[in-house]
């Protein structure tokens, strides 16, 4: 499945999976489309045709596009369908939006049968391939990115695809320690990996066919618009309650690996330390002493039914770091499962104390996870409900009273949340004023205010941003830099920039029991202060540091049909005017400072080596040389571990000595907590950049007054759209 198509999903609950009969190609059931899924493939495209903002007429060009889409989703990689399968379906690029406004769905439902035929043919013969073994001493290649390709011709190009991709399979459990009990063992785990793979195509069910198809109908008008069964509602539903009963990470598929996308704050994966963005999950098991179940070429949905559990329980977790080739030994991750709650997400401040060249500065940092707000406890009255805005303003009044010389707040990963409390957050540093615009389908245009009288914190400030900085905390941080009342550091920010709403099928029908599922619906776009957006063009920062995502494949960007960004009239608001250009310096300061950073010189070599992988298509299949590769990465992994370790018992002679972390007595509890957080901390080079960065902002502004600054909450004079 593609990997665009599946949400990210919150890895929280357990489910043991049944077993099934193995499946021989001619043995895979038929799928049918139901009653009930013509009825909502049609209510959706009238919904979508009359509701959505930017309404898009289901037509025979839409559906060139819907079949395009429809493909991908089903063979991304193009390693089940040939040419010939392509050109017997090129009448039906034109007929799928027939199938919907007529209320037949056969034809997607054909399609998707014949996909789950191919796919059942081609897992039947990498079994057969196991019995021979393979020769690793030939120089060959597997080219695993094969999107961009085209189509393999016949059935002879598609059979040595497969070859080559067992032999890959077969080649990296040798090299990670798996083939250690011999050929026999290996072959015996790529077999069972394998069938389970035609045990699962055997449990496929109507809804899993509609679900695929009517994705790649929805997220063809734009990315946020989906379409979910009543199954997936029900998930989607507990993720946005932040009632999780898990591990708390946030999985998507990615090249037949789950892949940690992100780790929830306050939730064991986060807090063992032992688990990092980037990781694979190759295997799960239930407790320390249950058998390892090979998960690679699973379905998320799948692999999640195995993490899933009730609360206080035990998962292993079988990994491949992120910093480690795919042929590096893997690691078992032991977690108990936790109920993951608001008070876990909470906002939390650190302390740093930074010297660069014998000027001392004291920076408060925030981190702020997402735009968290208990809206029951909010709607029941209750005077102490939980809220992202209030936590913040508490913060400030304690960094306040601890005298640091600025703020930098942390929205690195932030990716939203409520959006009156990203404007409640907006007036805790500019006061009173607007905050966002929001331009609905017909064109009305409606600005966000925040009501606030005064600021909690007028003295410096910085935001720290990165790709995964998404919706409200794009809101923020774009507000904070048109009133010009900050410095944005970090990277590009994702780029989302319209506004879902969730419509219920079966409401709509009166439909008692859940039979339709539900569409999230863009609806509207938000739109700056200033009169620009967001969307697509994401927040740029006023201070660029690395780029450490892939934003060709992550971000609002990596979308083909992405809304395009729009500019509308500025709205009335206040900025600071007359400030003195400071950037050069602090670009200055910055290049002599990390040019003698280890750890930001680690992350620069980092990077380069992960854009280096990023752009390779293909492995070699020849053991020696994947070897050496492997061996080449785990020694300059341990040169560094090291030199680290060799640096830790040597005082400095760096005149930019490491910041001291003071952290809030609320978060630790005890010494060897604290210890391991400030450990952590001593590795987020861009956070100590970004903090010594403000700290330069704010010596500069000390030598350099200005005189037409603005208190925040006191204008001097109107700026519309500057």
């Amino acid at each position: 499945m593609n990997r665009k198509l599946i949400w990210l999903v919150l890895a929280f609950a357990a489910a043991a999976q049944a077993d099934a009969p193995e499946v021989e190609p001619q043995q895979f059931p038929s799928l049918k489309p139901l009653q009930q899924q013509a009825v909502a493939a049609h209510l959706t495209a009238k919904i979508i045709g009359e509701h959505h903002y930017k309404p898009v007429a289901l037509d025979d060009a839409l559906s060139e596009k819907i079949f395009d889409s429809y493909l991908k989703a089903l063979d991304s990689e193009k390693m089940f369908f040939v040419q010939a399968d392509i050109d017997q379906w090129k009448e039906a690029r034109t007929r799928l939006d027939d199938a919907v406004l007529t209320d037949d769905l056969e034809l997607p439902f054909t399609l998707f049968n014949l996909y789950a035929k191919r796919a059942v043919e081609r897992f039947t013969y990498a079994r057969t391939l196991l019995k021979a073994g393979f020769d690793f001493q030939q120089n060959e290649s597997y080219q695993y990115l094969r999107e961009k390709e085209p189509w393999a011709k016949s059935e002879g190009e598609i059979r040595e695809l497969w070859r080559k991709r067992v032999k890959n399979d077969w080649l990296q459990l040798k090299l990670t320690g798996k083939g250690d009990k011999g050929d026999k063992k290996i072959a015996e785990t790529l077999d069972k990996r394998y069938a389970n793979f035609l045990k699962r195509m055997a449990k496929l069910k109507s809804e899993d066919a509609f679900q695929i198809f009517m994705n790649a109908y929805t997220m063809t008008v734009d990315p946020h618009t989906n379409y979910m069964i009543p199954k997936t509602s029900e998930n989607f539903d507990i993720a946005m309650r932040l009632s999780l009963f898990g591990i708390g990470a946030v999985l998507e598929d990615k090249d037949d690996y789950t892949t940690i996308k992100e780790l929830v704050p306050g939730s064991p994966a986060a807090l063992s330390g032992k688990l990092e963005v980037g990781d694979h999950i190759v295997g799960v098991a239930q407790g320390d002493k249950d058998a390892m179940t090979d998960v690679v070429g699973w379905r998320l949905d799948d692999t999640v039914a195995l993490i899933r559990g009730p609360t206080d329980t035990v998962v292993v977790l079988d990994v491949i770091p992120s910093d480690a080739g795919p042929d590096s030994a893997h690691k078992l991750v032991s977690l108990i499962r936790k109920k993951i709650s608001l008070e876990d997400q909470a906002a939390k401040k650190t302390i740093l104390s930074l010297n660069d060249k014998g000027a001392s500065r004291r920076i408060g940092v925030i981190s702020l996870p997402t735009f968290y707000e208990d809206f029951e406890a909010r709607r029941k009255g209750e005077s102490d409900y939980k809220s992202a805005a209030r936590d913040v303003s508490r913060l400030l009044g304690e960094l306040k009273a601890e005298k640091v010389d600025g703020v930098l707040m942390d929205l690195r990963n932030n990716g939203g949340g409520s959006l009156s409390e990203a404007i409640e957050l907006t007036g805790l540093f500019v006061g009173a004023g607007p905050v966002v615009q929001q331009r609905n389908a017909n064109g009305v245009i409606t600005v966000m205010n925040d009501n606030a009288l005064g600021v909690a914190w007028d003295g410096p400030l910085g935001v720290l941003i990165n790709r995964g900085s998404a919706s409200a905390s794009e809101i923020f941080a774009a507000a904070i830099q048109d009133y010009h009342r900050g410095l944005v550091i970090g990277e590009t920010s994702f780029g989302k920039g319209t506004v879902q709403t969730m419509v219920n099928l079966d409401q709509l029908t009166h439909t008692q029991a859940p039979q339709l599922g539900e569409l999230k619906l863009t609806i509207a776009q938000f739109f700056r202060i200033n009169g620009g957006t967001t969307q697509l063009r994401g927040v740029t920062p006023d201070f660029s540091l690395p780029m450490t995502s892939d934003a060709e494949h992550f971000g609002e960007s990596s979308y083909d049909n992405a809304l395009p960004p729009m500019q509308i009239k500025a709205a009335d608001y206040h900025a600071a005017t007359g400030k003195p250009d400071t950037l050069p310096m602090l670009q200055q300061r910055h290049d002599q400072r990390v040019a003698k950073d280890k750890d930001y010189q680690y992350l620069l070599d980092d990077l380069g080596e992960f854009n280096q992988r990023r752009n390779k298509t293909s492995v070699s299949l020849n053991e020696a040389e994947r070897r050496r590769e492997r061996d080449a990465m785990e020694a300059k992994l341990k040169s560094r571990q090291k030199e680290d370790g060799a640096k830790a018992d040597k005082p400095s002679s760096n005149p930019v000595t490491p910041p001291s972390v003071e952290t809030d007595t609320d978060l630790d509890t005890d010494g060897d907590q604290a210890e391991v957080k400030q450990k952590k901390k001593s590795k987020d080079a861009l956070l100590y950049e970004a903090a010594y960065t403000l700290g330069d902002q704010v010596g500069l502004l000390k030598t350099h007054p200005d005189p037409a600054s603005r208190t925040p909450g006191k204008p001097l004079r109107s700026a519309k759209g500057n």
